[in-house]
């Protein structure tokens, strides 16, 4: 799995970190960034649910 935002749609709220903080962080600066952009196999389900739950809709995930 690979992660990728399209960072013209986001809007830095921070949902995804409050579900995959393993591989999402809302800095000082109000800017996403991934922390791991291929998480390993045990995050796929919050992955998942972040990019399923992000009010924007700007998480994609794509195969590797």
């Amino acid at each position: 799995m690979k992660v990728v935002v399209d960072f013209d749609l986001c809007e830095s709220n921070a949902v995804c970190m409050g579900i995959a903080p393993e591989v999402f962080e809302v800095r000082d600066d109000d800017f996403l960034y991934i922390l791991d952009e291929h998480p390993p196999p045990e995050l796929h389900d919050k992955v998942r649910e972040a990019a399923e739950r992000c009010p924007k809709q700007a998480i994609k995930l794509e195969d590797d």
